[in-house]
């Protein structure tokens, strides 16, 4: 993959991963499709207080713009309906979403603050409980 660096790892200086135009495009779909998405899969999903803790980081004006474009891709890759490992396919469905959102967040982890953590715990107490 030509977005890897020589070690394998992404290079979040890559301006490809910063287009403007698809940053727009994956906001818009992670704004639209991941509170749906996340109420239906909740209980399936057991890395839901990474995947809230990024979102929550993604909409944080503070979160620069890099940061950002890094986490909406990972986001988008999760709510899109059609990936590598379709969701449906029980034990093995977002094993693929994982392994996206893990990478996004080693990227970027230092800009995933503790109230990004509290509002995913909270957020995720509140799904769990119906009230979301």
């Amino acid at each position: 993959m030509e977005w890897l660096g020589k070690e394998g790892s992404m290079n979040i200086d890559d301006p490809r991963i910063q287009l403007p135009a698809v940053v727009a495009h994956n906001e818009k779909t992670v704004r639209g499709r991941f509170w749906p998405k996340i109420r239906r899969s909740v209980a399936q999903i057991p890395f839901a207080p990474d995947l809230l803790a990024a979102y929550f980081c993604a909409m944080d004006p503070q979160t620069p713009p890099k940061v950002k474009a890094v986490l909406l891709g990972a986001l988008a890759y999760f709510v899109l309906p059609t990936d590598i490992i379709p969701d449906f396919i029980a034990g093995l469905g977002f094993t693929d979403d994982l392994t996206v959102l893990l990478t996004a967040i080693a990227i970027v982890r230092g800009h995933l603050t503790p109230l990004h953590q509290e509002k995913a715990a909270s957020h995720l107490h509140r799904l769990k409980d119906g009230a979301v």
